[in-house]
């Protein structure tokens, strides 16, 4: 039986005991408490987005009829526009809404890190693992969406590994050899032109194709500028009922 362990020390100072709070949770628990209990959760649905502009109008299409299947999407867009609330909506109008919605910034960890993060490593993998090993971010979303984020900064050498987990649907943790099957649907977002980073040998270009089998391009908001009043008049409203 495969298990996922964690510690919490623990010390008071008046009577001075000292000590550990060891909690185990089976592995084939944790997909189901992972919506209820992780902060990866979807919040947002199409309703939640602002915009009544033509393109703004046609992207929400789009990502709704995106969302019916269960293909692997590439969210394009600047910075600011909301890629993670579309990639949040898009989960919850789709079949595996009930199922977890776990998102990683590729951006915010070292190539030695990410991964670890994203499979899991096996205890001892190596230095400063934690004993009892990890689950990564692929294992938590089983059934349901894994949200890459700024896909764009993720090291080649983790590209290869995802492209192999995306032909096999199956992975190892780091240091490990059992087989892990997964059933996972990726959306990505990047603010980069991967195009670019293609031919500049930083993105790979069969990664590329398995990812972008649908594409969202998110509209800035100079591209819809009457949909301001739209933004105005909400903030004016929430901030009014948060003053009271």
């Amino acid at each position: 039986v495969y298990v996922n362990m964690s510690t919490v020390i623990y010390k008071q100072n008046k009577f001075h005991p000292d000590g550990v709070t060891i909690s185990f949770s089976a592995n084939n628990k944790i997909g189901r408490f992972s919506p209820k209990n992780t902060d990866n959760n979807a919040r947002f649905t199409f309703n939640d987005i602002i915009g009544e502009n033509a393109l703004m109008l046609e992207t929400i299409k789009r990502s709704r009829i995106a969302a019916q299947s269960d293909s692997n999407i590439l969210i394009q867009g600047e910075s600011g526009v909301g890629k993670d609330v579309f990639a949040q909506a898009i989960h919850n109008g789709s079949k595996r809404s009930h199922k977890p919605f776990v998102a990683i910034n590729c951006a915010a960890f070292s190539k030695e890190l990410i991964a670890s993060e994203l499979f899991g490593y096996e205890s001892g993998a190596f230095t400063g693992a934690k004993r009892e090993g990890s689950i990564g971010k692929f294992e938590l979303a089983n059934h349901g969406t894994l949200f890459l984020d700024e896909i764009g900064d993720m090291p080649l050498e983790v590209q290869s590994i995802l492209l192999r987990v995306l032909e096999e649907k199956a992975f190892r943790k780091v240091g490990g050899n059992n087989l892990i099957e997964v059933d996972v649907r990726i959306i990505a977002a990047t603010n980069k032109n991967l195009k670019e980073l293609i031919e500049q040998k930083q993105f790979r270009e069969d990664l590329f194709y398995r990812l972008s089998i649908i594409r969202i391009n998110v509209p800035p908001l100079r591209a819809r500028g009457e949909d301001v009043y739209l933004f105005a008049d909400y903030f004016i409203k929430s901030l009014c009922s948060r003053m009271g």
